[in-house]
């Protein structure tokens, strides 16, 4: 099984949230983190089966977006990123949330 990381970027922390709820709701992904960048900007990363990944991300822009205020900036898939990738960025699996790794 290849693991994939789905990412959303979203100005405002509510639709953040949204999102976030969203992508776990709609389908088999484990929520590895967000990060705020700066000035409004927050990022919510998920990870698990490439196709998982692809209906979770795409049904949070759709609830992100419903959001009042809420604004998508980007979104991004990778199928199957390095391992080198876990070491430098926040996408790994950490102890908080290994018991809700799919």
């Amino acid at each position: 099984m290849a693991v994939a990381v789905g990412m959303i970027e979203t100005l405002g922390f509510p639709a953040l949230v949204e999102a976030a709820d969203a992508m776990v709701k709609a389908a088999r992904v484990t929520l590895v983190g967000y990060e705020k960048i700066g000035s409004g900007r927050v990022i919510v990363i998920v990870r698990g089966d490439v196709s998982e990944v692809q209906a979770s991300v795409a049904a949070g822009v759709a609830s992100a977006k419903r959001v009042n205020g809420g604004e998508v900036i980007s979104t991004h898939i990778i199928a199957r990123p390095h391992e080198n990738l876990e070491f430098v960025l926040p996408i790994r699996y950490t102890e908080a949330v290994e018991q809700f790794r799919m």
